[in-house]
């Protein structure tokens, strides 16, 4: 089946916010296995509306709207989307019970929120409509059918969006699926997104059911199985022989393959079934990594402490960095980045420490050491390893590149002392 999405806003065609709800819309109807040819933006002008709608609904079975279902004069998204399918506004009993509720609960701890008469506005659904409870506001989801078409109606905001889409919106597709579908996923680091892609490029030009699809991440790609079946075990059945061949061709650099596990939550978990501990020693990340480190559940277990050792004076103080190691060959040296590693090690007593340090820029590079140049110290037991890399983009993004391949480099480096 064909699915179209569009959101709408002239906030998002002005810039204003960033368009987050396409990108989990798109993703999550990939795991569907519905199909999307078309992703687009419209501001809140009825006109424009109308056309976009009309058009998506000539060319697509599913068409899936987000925004526009407030209160207000430029919320008009549900009032075009009911005259595309043809179906009057009628008053809602239940919704307009929700919304009663909702202020009523809400005038409990903010007594001067008053309803006002706008708001019932959005009690009035196209006839004949599927009402999706929003658990988080007062907007209520649709699921309009006309025939073969359907077009479903979404909040804008995305906690109101994705769990009304995944309690409600997501069995309600999967039902209409003549088949099953089934995804894995296989996160891959350490090795770049060209050379993931002529590793599979054999699988990717013979596939049929099931398909693999590759997604970019900083530092990481990503591989999405989907099989097609009549049911879950016959797709995973043709899954499994596909699984097996992607760990025999990226083997150790496959760090997980469940669908919401991080890069740092399998680097915690590898910390914690070796029974060691980490230490960072940082300075042009800032601190980043640590806050990947804690930001997992349970990283007290494994977790130390954390440097920021951004001048020369605390690399010596906190690392024991050599005054002569600065002085003869910098703060951003491979041979620094090993004796902030090492030092971080010996500080603490930590079984593993990573030291980064490097040129973010935009300013402070030089023909020798350009903006961009990040050097990753680890060491493990005592045994260390170095690696310079060359990053591009802005500061933030220099900065990011760097956190996800420490992330990395601590990884190879445990596997490697217990290989």
């Amino acid at each position: 089946m064909v699915a179209e999405l569009v959101t709408v806003g002239t906030e998002i065609l002005l810039g204003n916010i960033v368009n987050t709800n396409a990108a989990y819309l798109s993703e999550m109807c990939a795991k569907l296995g519905l199909t999307v040819y078309y992703e687009t933006s419209v501001g809140d002008n009825p006109e424009r509306m109308l056309q976009t709608i009309q058009t998506a609904v000539e060319r697509s079975d599913i068409v899936i709207l987000s925004g526009g279902l407030g209160p207000t004069k430029d919320d008009i998204t549900k009032d075009i989307a009911a005259r595309v399918m043809g179906k009057e506004l009628v008053e809602d009993p239940h919704t307009r019970d929700r919304i009663q509720q909702y202020f009523d609960n809400l005038s409990i701890k903010r007594p001067e929120v008053k309803i006002t008469e706008n708001n019932w506005c959005q009690a009035m659904i196209p006839k004949g409509a599927v009402v999706l409870d929003n658990e988080n506001g007062t907007a209520p989801g649709l699921i309009i059918e006309e025939g073969e078409k359907t077009v479903i109606l979404l909040p804008g905001p995305p906690n109101e969006l994705k769990p009304m889409f995944e309690r409600q919106v997501y069995p309600y597709l999967q039902e209409k699926q003549p088949e099953v579908i089934v995804s894995q996923m296989v996160k891959i680091c350490g090795i770049g997104e060209s050379m993931v892609e002529t590793m599979i490029e054999d699988l990717i030009d013979g596939q049929s059911n099931p398909t693999i699809a590759p997604y970019a991440k900083t530092g990481e790609v990503h591989l999405r199985i989907t099989a097609k079946a009549k049911s879950n075990g016959e797709a995973k059945k043709l899954i499994k022989p596909v699984l097996r061949e992607l760990k025999l061709r990226f083997g150790k650099n496959i760090y997980a393959t469940e669908e919401k596990k991080s890069l740092e939550e399998a680097v915690v978990d590898l910390l914690r079934d070796k029974n060691m501990t980490l230490t960072c020693a940082e300075s042009c990340t800032g601190g980043a990594l640590s806050a990947r480190i804690v930001n997992v559940s349970g990283a007290s277990d494994v977790f130390k402490q954390g440097f920021v050792t951004y001048s020369n004076k605390a690399k010596r103080k906190y690392l024991m960095v050599k005054k002569s190691t600065l002085k003869m060959y910098g703060a951003v040296s491979e041979k620094t980045a090993k004796e902030m590693a090492k030092g971080g090690c010996f500080t603490t007593g930590s079984d593993v420490c990573v030291g980064i340090t490097g040129i973010a820029g935009p300013g402070g590079g030089t023909s020798d050491k350009p903006v961009g140049l990040v050097y990753i110290g680890c060491c493990v037991d005592g045994h260390i390893t170095v690696r310079e890399y060359h990053f591009n983009g802005n500061r933030s993004k220099i900065r990011e590149q760097a956190v996800v391949y420490a992330l990395t480099l601590l990884r190879d480096c445990i596997l490697q002392s217990y290989s």
